[in-house]
């Protein structure tokens, strides 16, 4: 067991590495370059697209508003990244990896524009009817029948992957808070979990939209305003805080009080690797609920699709890191989700419970979330007989992973969710002619009219 917990270490290490997070940020630069940085100029567009997408209009095809879309894509990524994830990357990098998050994400916009334009693109409806997309979709229909294998490739890596980081590690998650807190057994959180979520996700896609789109505003909305009340607090503090993130993504952070220092490099590293886990941009995952958007328009829901990277990241994440920055609580030398929990509760009486029903709440949408991105990928391997067998084992393994040691299961899931994503970066930059040029087509006519 120890010779293939080292050997998984060793191999994560490897697809996580600086080669890994170049191809991710450097094809996310290039896709910006090649858009002429529309992402970010049209943010504004954006946030409009995202709000008239509540409704669908009557000629529109698919199966959910394309505000269910990105609230189903945001609920897979609202969660441990923006909690656990900017806590380790500030307590390993200091607050100058904060900077570097930012950066990934004003990249990584272009990057989730492109997935969710190609998704709606190169969809198909399924035997029972279902509009069905994502990468090993427009692998498929975009690249062509001989790179059927590559989107196979990451269907696979998906369907296990899903396993892991969106079922047992999840479970695992709120089983500790709950017992951690108000001493819950872990057996039974894992059993309340696997009826709540069965309940939800044998409605399918339908269902699990119609819970994220009340759900997942509702949460980011507290957990926001309880980090903004620490914000208010400490409002004098606001500029050297931010002066500590900028200059910190340059220079050295000295050690102080239990942080043991980082170098820039630390920065670097830290920041752009917990950016890429807690946006996944790239990864190849968000574009599987974009494709069941109800949208004519590829690039109308590439707008929406794009504005989960900067919700995730440019907000969320920010009132994380300006939390534990003000208050001081990343000198302690803790680090995760108990590092933005102490911060918390430094700012504010009881902000300890805004990250402990945060991290609940987050963990089950992101259950449901990643249940139909493995179900879409098993699907796309063996066809709908599969999806019914899926999903019942998916509850299982709820139960399974709250009450065991996930060492290894989470060692295999993290080297396959950045396997996932060597297939969908070579299939975003074979296709990125085509998303150039159906955007410039649409901004040129339709969009440019506010269609």
């Amino acid at each position: 067991m120890e010779l293939i917990t080292s050997t998984l270490e060793s191999i994560s290490g490897v697809v996580w590495g600086p080669a890994m997070l170049a191809l991710l940020l450097g094809t996310g630069l290039y896709l910006t370059l090649g858009l002429r940085g529309m992402p970010i100029r049209r943010i504004g567009y954006g946030f409009r697209q995202m709000f008239l997408g509540r409704r669908s209009r009557d000629q529109d095809k698919g199966e959910i508003t394309p505000f269910q879309a990105l609230s189903t894509s945001l609920s897979a990524t609202i969660g441990t990244g923006n909690i656990g994830g900017v806590a380790t990357a500030i307590a390993l990098g200091g607050p100058g990896a904060v900077f570097w998050m930012w950066m990934t994400a004003l990249v990584g916009m272009a990057t989730k524009y492109a997935e969710a334009v190609l998704a709606v693109k190169y969809r198909e409806v399924d035997e029972e009817g279902r509009y069905v997309g994502g990468p090993m979709y427009y692998i498929k229909n975009g690249l062509g029948p001989r790179w059927h294998w590559l989107g196979a490739l990451f269907a696979l890596f998906a369907m296990v992957a899903a396993f892991g980081i969106g079922n047992t590690v999840q479970a695992n998650a709120v089983a500790d808070v709950l017992e951690t807190n108000m001493a819950v057994p872990a057996w039974v959180t894992g059993v309340v979990l696997a009826v709540l979520v069965f309940l939800v996700i044998i409605g399918g896609i339908r269902r699990i939209a119609h819970l994220t789109e009340k759900v997942v505003p509702l949460m980011a909305v507290i957990y926001i305003l309880g980090a903004l009340a620490v914000v208010v607090w400490n409002l004098p503090e606001v500029p050297g805080a931010l002066a500590q993130i900028v200059t910190g993504a340059f220079t050295e952070t000295a050690a102080t009080g239990g942080f043991a220092g980082a170098a820039v490099w630390a920065a670097i590293r830290f920041g752009v690797a917990r950016g890429v886990f807690s946006n996944e941009a790239g990864l190849g995952s968000a574009p599987i609920a974009h494709a069941a958007a109800q949208t004519n328009s590829p690039v109308r829901q590439g707008t929406v699709g794009m504005m989960g990277t900067f919700i995730d990241t440019i907000i969320v994440c920010t009132m994380t890191a300006l939390v534990i920055v003000l208050t001081g609580a990343w000198k302690t030398g803790e680090t995760g989700a108990a590092l933005t929990s102490m911060a918390f509760d430094q700012g504010i009486p009881g902000g300890n419970w805004v990250v402990t029903f945060g991290m609940i709440f987050f963990a089950f949408t992101t259950i449901v979330a990643w249940s139909y991105y493995g179900e879409r990928s098993a699907e796309f391997l063996f066809g709908v007989k599969v999806i019914m067998p899926y999903r019942y084992l998916w509850v299982i393994l709820l139960v399974v992973g709250a009450v065991a040691n996930l060492e290894l299961i989470w060692l295999i899931a993290d080297v396959l969710n950045a396997l996932m994503a060597i297939p969908n970066l070579i299939a975003l930059l074979a296709l990125s002619g085509t998303v150039f040029a159906i955007t410039k087509e649409y901004f040129a006519n339709e969009g440019a009219g506010g269609n």
